[in-house]
């Protein structure tokens, strides 16, 4: 009898997985599957602790979820994915596995561990990969051959080809006639902590969140979205990041909310569609451009920035002390909750490539280290568009000001006050940026400013002007 592997990496859904689908395709199949957790890779790739807790509670409910259908998840503890394709490879050996199933993964340490598991194991058994990740394969190339490297122009043709070959959508599989004989892993039930009731385990409460974002937030998400006091954005990242979502289901709700129009529909549900193509965008550079995933600037010419080796600043901007309240404001909610606003990302990340000089490696380096949702396509895409390294990045000129971003889009200080309370007590109008004197009276301490905005701009533009010449 044949005897399917499915081997789970990103994608931890039962629903529309590509991979899943496949391997369940044969009814008279056994199928099995199999995660290989390795902290230590993990962690030499800078994962955060909050988001390998979420991914191991994300496990647990899938377990669950496989177990309904007949098929039992092993889960191999290994530490580095060396480590892992040697016990994969025993184990498929071990349990006779006829065909192996997965979903491709793009940073360059995943491609390379997939084709020494291939290689390793031609003999033994047949592999079957497949672009799932994303909404769209990848392959989008320009009309001279090229890989896109602006966004607008591949959004275009990503539409074109979406209305030419719509994703489809897998269903999830029917329970098993043929159960598999191994044996499901028995995953020790976590504790609960507190950030569950934010970022609540399980496909289930993912598509109950997609479900409540479609039906009551989408349609003002473009008006609301840049206002981190407002809950105006879908907070699925984290799931999205994970695989316990398929961006695809996302797509296919965000266009049951636009009334079927995958653009040019209303103004909510096209900005949000908007980010989803964004996502396949960033995917697309970390396949096709692999230096992103080497700690390497898009831009060639980026390498030669004379950043600040400035210890004490990094440090200030690390802790939420830099005397701007958004930017402090925006870096404790990242370290109390493990995510961020994404207007405050693109703030902070701006503050520390411009105002402080410092080099975008280590505030993506901080952001992996802390993030629930931290996903190496979309961080590092993000910070290089901040640090103008990157592709279609914001100009070297353009650098926000983070007390007028402050005032436009937390106008009452009520983000502010949430997570930097020594200031709540100031008005609406001291809050963004409060004078020596109102400092000085507050009952708790909170800093001066640690670079004045005016010469940070001249000594930015100044370095990157160096880089032009």
């Amino acid at each position: 009898m044949k005897h399917h592997l499915v081997w789970f990496r990103t994608d931890l859904r039962t629903l529309d997985n590509t991979a899943l689908w496949q391997a369940c395709s044969d009814p008279e199949a056994q199928v099995t599957a199999v995660f290989c957790r390795t902290p230590g890779q993990w962690r030499e790739h800078d994962m955060a602790p909050i988001r390998e807790r979420f991914i191991d509670r994300n496990l647990r409910a899938l377990s669950l979820d496989l177990e309904s259908l007949g098929i039992p998840l092993v889960v191999l503890e290994c530490d580095r994915y060396s480590d892992a394709n040697s016990a994969l490879l025993r184990w498929v050996c071990a349990h006779r596995i006829t065909h192996l199933f997965a979903n491709r993964e793009y940073p360059v340490n995943e491609q390379a561990r997939d084709r020494a598991f291939e290689q390793a194991s031609s003999s033994e058994i047949t592999c079957h990969w497949f672009d799932d990740f994303g909404i769209k394969p990848l392959g989008l190339l320009t009309k001279t051959g090229n890989p896109y490297t602006v966004f607008s122009p591949f959004k275009r043709a990503w539409l074109e080809r979406w209305r030419q070959s719509p994703a489809p959508i897998y269903a999830k599989p029917e329970p098993r006639q043929h159960r598999s004989a191994a044996e499901r892993t028995e995953l020790t039930a976590l504790s609960k902590e507190p950030l569950d009731r934010i970022w609540p385990a399980g496909e289930q409460a993912a598509l109950e969140r997609l479900a409540y974002f479609a039906e009551n937030t989408i349609g003002n998400y473009k008006a609301k979205r840049d206002l981190p006091a407002e809950p105006g954005t879908s907070e699925l990242s984290p799931y999205l990041a994970a695989g316990v979502l398929s961006a695809r289901v996302c797509l296919d709700a965000a266009m049951a909310a636009n009334q079927g129009y995958i653009s040019e529909g209303n103004a909510g549900p096209d900005t949000w569609i908007s980010e989803l193509i964004w996502r396949d965008f960033y995917v697309h550079i970390l396949d096709t451009f692999p230096r992103v995933s080497m700690n390497r600037c898009f831009r060639v010419e980026g390498e030669a920035i004379p950043w600040r080796d400035a210890p004490e600043d990094f440090k200030a901007w690390c802790e939420g002390r830099t005397g701007y309240p958004i930017v402090d404001a925006a870096m404790r909610q990242l370290v109390q909750t493990g995510w961020m606003h994404n207007r405050l990302r693109m703030l902070v990340a701006m503050f520390l490539t411009k105002q402080l000089l410092i080099d975008w490696r280590m505030g993506e380096r901080f952001f992996m280290q802390h993030l629930i949702d931290g996903d190496l396509g979309a961080n590092n895409g993000g910070w290089q568009w901040a640090a103008s390294t990157g592709t279609d990045a914001a100009p070297y000129f353009r650098i926000f000001n983070p007390i007028t971003q402050s005032q436009k889009f937390d106008a009452s200080g009520a983000f502010i006050r949430r997570f930097v309370p020594e200031l709540a007590s100031l008005s609406d109008k001291d809050i963004h940026m409060p004078a020596p004197l109102v400092r000085q009276s507050l009952a708790e301490p909170y800093p001066a400013p640690i670079v004045e905005l005016k010469f940070a701009r001249e000594r930015c533009l100044n370095a990157f002007k160096s880089v032009q010449k």
